[in-house]
């Protein structure tokens, strides 16, 4: 870390700045975010653009406008007027349509990006296992703000942080300041240090302590807080849920990934654990039962392609549980095995893997991939009343995509080319609560040269720390 960046004074100097602009209060000793300028909701009316809202009743409006007042959709339409003062955006060219929903993502090894290596000992668990154990407060900050800016460069403007690496208090607050800073929409699942054993609790205090306080860390209500649970192991962890469950806070597990822990769901099924509170994350090997179980508690499942094959789980099986009934949302994951945040690289992957294992041009259309990563990602979260389509009254979290570019060209379906041909540098503007984030292809409230200066520091100091050689040019 420069030492600018971390003289106290400074940086709570100008925090204390930013935050009166954003209006968020924090609690003090709660470090704030250095040169947060994302500012109020603007009243805004974006003109003359395709708008897919992703509200099965709205429907796509070609030549449309979506008017945002006070952080909310005010409405979606043809020919609105103009409110006076509003800004207008010129939306000739664009797609609209609601930001891609995140639905699991260890934000913290975003600093590990692709450094699975090509052995058993460089694998994923080994190297997040070891270079995670010494990551410092501060790393988690610098892996947060990366992760966040490339996620709203990339068009998500919802993620869910399930954090494994909550080493201290601190690393907590860190984890939550860089996610403030970026003004990010996201949910924090407060989870246990990376190394720890599987039947270990997490720092319930600590995670009393945040719940007790969360509006000194919500940032305006952008976010939330979660339990990222490390399931029916012991009696330490099932305290961990039952906590979680009084403080009313959503809860989210891993199962059934490997082939080897199949059955995990049912399990939880037999012992009254599934829950409409909760998620399931991979559910690679699910037998009928437990796609039955999970589709009549109401419980959300969460797919990430890339890392699953990557690592060798198998296939997600994103179709068979759409069937059942089962909300299904897509996953980053972890950038150590899945490289990078691309969601419209992760649709198009949903859409070839379930088209290819039917043996079926039409199994999974694009328009139904695009909920994946919208509306239906939203109800996987729990979200749906809030965010995930262009409804009038709910919250102006919106890309606007340009279709004038040559990997896009020619204007044909939309939700074809959103899944099939878009890529992150083709988002021109995100909105997120009625703040423009990005706007021009640039990001509009960070320094993305600091960002990534800062990442290669701390990646370059806890490789040092941590001993890790491979590999071993860098």
């Amino acid at each position: 870390m420069s030492a600018k960046r971390w003289n106290r004074r400074e940086v709570l100097g100008g925090a204390l700045a930013a935050g009166a602009l954003a209006g968020t209060p924090f609690r003090e000793g709660f470090a704030q975010p250095r040169g947060n300028a994302v500012g109020r909701p603007r009243d805004l009316l974006i003109r003359n653009a395709y708008v897919l809202t992703m509200d099965a009743a709205l429907g796509d409006v070609a030549g449309g406008d979506v008017h945002v007042r006070d952080g909310a959709v005010a409405a979606v339409g043809r020919g609105l007027q103009a409110p006076a003062g509003a800004e207008i955006l010129d939306g000739t060219g664009m797609l609209v349509l609601p930001g891609l929903i995140e639905t699991h993502w260890h934000v913290w090894t975003t600093l590990l990006r692709s450094l699975a290596g090509d052995k058993q000992e460089h694998g994923y668990f080994p190297t997040s296992r070891t270079v995670g154990t010494f990551y410092t407060a501060d790393d988690m900050y610098v892996a947060g703000r990366l992760a966040a800016a490339e996620a709203v460069h990339s068009g998500i403007t919802f993620l869910h942080d399930w954090c494994h690496n909550v080493r201290t208090p601190a690393h907590a607050e860190s984890a939550l300041r860089a996610l403030t800073e970026i003004g990010i929409r996201a949910r924090f699942s407060y989870g246990s240090p990376t190394g720890a054993s599987n039947d270990a609790s997490i720092d319930l205090d600590d995670l009393k302590r945040l719940q007790t306080r969360w509006n000194d860390y919500a940032n305006g209500g952008l976010l939330t807080l979660g339990l990222a649970w490390r399931g029916a192991a012991s009696a330490a962890t099932l305290r961990d849920r039952e906590v979680a469950k009084e403080l009313g806070l959503p809860i989210s597990v891993h199962a059934n990934n490997f082939q080897t822990s199949a059955g995990g769901i049912q399990q939880l099924a037999d012992r009254g654990l599934l829950g409409p509170d909760l998620q399931v994350i991979h559910a690679v090997w699910c037998t009928p039962a437990e796609i039955r179980a999970l589709a009549e508690n109401r419980v959300g499942v969460s797919v990430s392609p890339y890392s699953e094959m990557r690592i060798g789980f198998g296939f997600p099986i994103a179709a068979q549980l759409l069937e059942a009934g089962v909300a299904v949302g897509l996953s980053v994951d972890t950038p150590a095995l899945s490289g990078n945040a691309d969601m419209f690289a992760i649709m198009k992957a949903i859409q070839n893997i379930e088209n290819g294992r039917a043996l079926n041009e039409f199994k999974l259309t694009a328009r139904r991939v695009l909920e994946l990563a919208t509306i239906e990602g939203a109800r996987s979260m729990g979200l749906a009343d809030s965010i995930g389509s262009l409804t009038p009254g709910k919250r102006a979290d919106l890309i606007m995509v340009d279709t004038r570019a040559l990997n896009l060209a020619v204007l044909t379906e939309p939700a074809h080319l959103l899944v099939e041909a878009a890529q992150p540098a083709n988002v021109d503007t995100v909105l997120i609560d009625g703040r423009i984030v990005k706007r021009g292809g640039r990001l509009t409230t960070v320094d993305v040269a600091d960002i990534i200066d800062d990442a290669g520091r701390a990646f370059t100091e806890v490789r040092r720390r941590s001993g890790w050689t491979w590999p071993s040019q860098i």
